[in-house]
């Protein structure tokens, strides 16, 4: 069973198609506990269903188990990397869901941004994360009648 970090519910809602709302599932992938732990509070204050873990082997087994609508996924974890694991992802799930969005304070550069898209990462955000940044991000997740903003229908760079 994968070492999970947290899972917090509140109230970011999806409709779903029998038309009953569903929170916005995050994955918060990282093996720096303070990310993870201010990553989910901030997303489970924004109303997202999060649940985090501390490596990247336990990613895939928490994917399968909390089908996430997004994963927020540390590039440098020291056993698997998040490369590696978008690659994985991509493989199994192919280029619509889960959205990934990699984060990391090391790669940062437009070469690392490009090695992202390649491997499939559809953002790519660095430490410290802007919270307004990911809250923005993942808004537009959210059905227009919450956010405002059109849903992602497919990658985006």
């Amino acid at each position: 069973m994968a070492a999970v970090a947290g899972e917090m519910n509140q109230r970011a809602q999806l409709p779903d198609p029998s038309g009953v709302p569903q929170r916005l599932r995050v994955l918060v992938a990282d093996d720096e506990h303070d990310t993870v732990a201010t990553l989910i509070a901030l997303l489970a204050d924004d109303g997202c269903q999060v649940r985090g873990v501390y490596k990247g082997r336990d990613v895939i087994p928490a994917m399968r188990d909390f089908a996430p609508d997004a994963i927020v996924l540390d590039l440098a974890m020291p056993d698997v990397s998040g490369w590696e694991l978008a690659r994985e992802i991509r493989r199994r799930s192919g280029n619509q869901q889960p959205v990934l969005i990699a984060i990391s304070g090391r790669y940062k550069q437009d070469a690392d941004k490009l090695l992202g898209e390649l491997v499939g990462f559809d953002h790519h955000l660095t430490k410290p994360c802007d919270p307004k940044a990911l809250l923005a991000l993942l808004a537009t997740l959210m059905p227009q009648s919450q956010s405002g903003q059109a849903p992602i229908s497919s990658r985006s760079s």
